[in-house]
């Protein structure tokens, strides 16, 4: 009796982790379908002119807007992708547009990292806006 409640328990407990485990599943994948608009096509190039021109409309918004905090976390995402994507590829991470974009994504992602609630200081905003139109410009003359 006690081997057949014992095997009973080993079932149950099996199929309560199987269950567990679709339900983790199934919200990531609905979590990571909703993360950014944008999705990456793969070809750096354009990947890299969409990231900054979203990126530029994102910073541009006053804390006022009533889509800032939507467009702060889709700026967030978009840049943890590209970042995601593109820094593993030894073609692409020693191009001086990625090491520009990497920089200018890396002090907006310090911003909203530390100072969730705030806007971004003009000083930073303009830094990263000009990193970012450097960046679409370096990348667009193959560099």
């Amino acid at each position: 009796m006690t081997t057949a409640l014992h095997h009973m328990a080993k079932q149950l407990m099996r199929a309560g982790l199987a269950i567990c485990l679709v339900l983790c599943l199934m919200l990531t994948a609905n979590g990571s379908a909703n993360a950014a608009e944008i999705q990456l096509s793969g070809n750096y190039v354009d990947d890299t002119v969409n990231v900054a021109h979203n990126l530029q409309d994102a910073i541009a918004l006053s804390s006022d807007d009533e889509g800032f905090s939507a467009a702060q976390e889709e700026a967030r995402d978009l840049s943890y992708n590209y970042i995601a994507r593109y820094r593993p590829r030894s073609k692409v991470n020693n191009l001086q547009s990625f090491t520009t974009m990497q920089t200018a994504l890396n002090s907006l992602a310090g911003h909203y990292n530390n100072f969730a609630n705030r806007p971004l200081p003009e000083e930073l905003q303009n830094r990263i806006t000009k990193e970012l139109a450097k960046a679409e410009q370096t990348v667009l003359r193959g560099r």
